[in-house]
C-alpha cells in the first residue's frame, strides 16, 4: 500500500500593529459599565493591539507583512509557493477584492494561484486542513502559504454590552508555510464541526442585501451586533464546550493520540474563566499554554501568534504534541494536532 505524503510546517510569520489599547481605555470606552478590574480579570484583557492610521495596518497589508516575515524566517523563495490560501477577514481595504491576489503580488509569489477562505475565527485551523489536503491530493503542488490579516476590532461598539465577549478583538497578521514531505513539524489530524442554526444571530446587521445602507442607518454600517442574543447564548451554553472537546478528541484520535499526549494547547483568546476551565478539563497546566491577555483576540491569527510565542518561550520543543483549537461565529468549532520537530 502506497504511503500518503506527509505535510509539515516550514515556518510562521506574524505582524502586529504598534498601537495598543489598555484595559483602562477599554473600561473608559464602555462608559465605566466595565471596570478596569473586570476587563482584566473577567474578560482577560490587560491590553490588546489595535490599528493606527499607518497604511501597514490595513487588513490585507497586515497579511502580506506576516507572509513576508514568514519568508524571511524560513529563507524560502516566494517563487516556490504553488498556492496561497488567504485567511484575511472580510473587513479590509476594499470590499470584494481578493486578498490572496493582493498577497501574491505583494510578496512576489508569481507562480502561485490564490483563493480567499473564510470561517471566521476558525479560518486558520480550517485552512491548514485545506492546505494539507491540497498538498496530498495534487501531485504538482508542493508548497502552500496560509496567511491573512484581521482588524474586526474596528467594528465593536463598547457601549453595547451584548458584544462584551468581543471587546477583546484586536488586530494583526499571521502566516504559515507548509511543504509536502517536509519531514518535520507534521500536521496530523483535524476535526471541525458546524452548527448553522444560529448563523444569523451575530454579524454585520446593516450593509448586506437584507438591510442595505441608508441615510438613516449609515452609522450602523458593519458594526458587529448580536441580532438574536438569547438564541445565540442558549445554544453556546448548551453545545459550545462539548463540541470543542469533541473536536479535540477526534483530532487526537485521527492522529493516534489521546489527551494525555498534549504538550501544548494552542488556544485562541477567550474569557479568563473559560480558558482556565478548558485547561482543567484537559488535565493541563497554565505552563502548557499561553493566555493572550497582552494581545487580545486577533481572530483567526491567534493560533499562529500563540505558536510563535510558544516557540520563542521554549514551551514547544522537538517531539512535542501541539493541539490548536478555534471557534468562530456561524457557529464553528475546530481542532488540529501538530507533531513538532
Amino acid at each position: 500500500m502506497e504511503r500518503k505524503p506527509d505535510v509539515g510546517i516550514v515556518g510562521i510569520g506574524v505582524y502586529l500593529p504598534k498601537k495598543i489599547m489598555t484595559a483602562s481605555e477599554i473600561s473608559a470606552a464602555t462608559n465605566g459599565n466595565w471596570s478596569e478590574d473586570a476587563v482584566i480579570n473577567k474578560l482577560g484583557i490587560v491590553q490588546k493591539y489595535v490599528p493606527s492610521d499607518d497604511p501597514c495596518d490595513g487588513t490585507q497589508e497586515m497579511g502580506a507583512l506576516a507572509a513576508l516575515d514568514c519568508l524571511k524566517n524560513t529563507g524560502v523563495d516566494p517563487l516556490e509557493i504553488d498556492a496561497i490560501l488567504c485567511i484575511t477577514e472580510e473587513w479590509k481595504e476594499y470590499p470584494l477584492t481578493t486578498s490572496a491576489c493582493y498577497v501574491q503580488d505583494r510578496i512576489g509569489a508569481r507562480n502561485a494561484w490564490g483563493i480567499d477562505v473564510q470561517n471566521r475565527c476558525c479560518t486558520s485551523v480550517s485552512a491548514l486542513k485545506m492546505a494539507k489536503d491540497l498538498l496530498i491530493a495534487d501531485d504538482e503542488c508542493n508548497t502552500v502559504l496560509v496567511c491573512g490579516g484581521y482588524r474586526n476590532c474596528d467594528l465593536i461598539d463598547f457601549t453595547d454590552n451584548d458584544v462584551s465577549f468581543m471587546f477583546n478583538l484586536s488586530a494583526g497578521g499571521g502566516a504559515v508555510l507548509l511543504k509536502k514531505n517536509y519531514g518535520k513539524n507534521r500536521l496530523l489530524g483535524t476535526h471541525l464541526m458546524s452548527d448553522g442554526s444560529i448563523v444569523w444571530t451575530a454579524g454585520g446587521a446593516i450593509g448586506g442585501i437584507k438591510n442595505p445602507v441608508t441615510q438613516e442607518n449609515v452609522d450602523e454600517h458593519f458594526k458587529l451586533r448580536l441580532m438574536d442574543a438569547v438564541k445565540m447564548k442558549e445554544l453556546l451554553n448548551e453545545k459550545s464546550m462539548p463540541n470543542w472537546m469533541h473536536c479535540i478528541d477526534e483530532a487526537l484520535r485521527k492522529s493516534g493520540k489521546t489527551r494525555a499526549d498534549i504538550d501544548y494547547l494552542d488556544i485562541l483568546h477567550i474569557k479568563r474563566s473559560g480558558h482556565l476551565g478548558m485547561l482543567k478539563d484537559l488535565g493541563l497546566t497554565e505552563d502548557q499554554t499561553i493566555y493572550l491577555e497582552n494581545y487580545g483576540h486577533v481572530g483567526q491569527i491567534d493560533q499562529i501568534l500563540s505558536l510563535k510565542l510558544a516557540l520563542e518561550q521554549g514551551k514547544v520543543k522537538d517531539g512535542d504534541t501541539v493541539v490548536m483549537i478555534a471557534a468562530g461565529i456561524g457557529y464553528t468549532w475546530a481542532a488540529n494536532v501538530i507533531q513538532w520537530g
